[in-house]
């Protein structure tokens, strides 16, 4: 199944997507956008783009596992993102994504604007990463 992820944020949003067999996570693109209407349509337009059945958003939590104001504000994306794409949005802990796609970044010596063009897609890859990892343990069938 083609699933596409989405790292969202306030200014950039990192989307990344698989290969239908589920093994090979890549970075997508980065979306510049503030308006959560306008970046779905973007995501949209990815996700029909790749043909993707599925889309797994990332879920801020704080580290004691409670959630804030940025969660709510993902759950109310995720929603958008179902009526606008018309495909299920699953909602994943992204809890150190960034810390995690920042040290990829400084083990491959990304500096400056690349790494500000790259940190939320990077993130992205790691957020589908952990759903795929998830769905081979879990069986292919589940939906969380």
């Amino acid at each position: 199944m083609v699933i596409l992820s989405v790292d969202y944020g306030d200014v950039r949003t990192g989307v990344a997507v698989c290969d239908k067999s589920e093994l090979l996570a890549s970075p997508v693109a980065v979306i510049t956008e503030r308006r959560a209407e306008r970046l779905a349509e973007k995501i949209a337009a990815l996700a029909a783009q790749y043909r993707a059945e599925r889309i797994a958003l990332g879920l801020p939590k704080n580290m004691d596992g409670t959630e804030g104001f940025r969660a709510q504000a993902c759950r109310e994306f995720a929603a958008l993102l179902e009526r606008e794409t018309g495909l299920p949005v699953v909602l994943r802990d992204e809890r150190l994504t960034t810390v995690s796609a920042h040290n990829y970044l400084n083990a491959t010596d990304t500096r400056g604007k690349k790494r500000k063009e790259t940190v939320d897609a990077v993130s992205a890859v790691i957020i589908l990463e952990d759903y795929l990892a998830y769905r081979k343990n879990a069986g292919r069938g589940s939906d969380a």
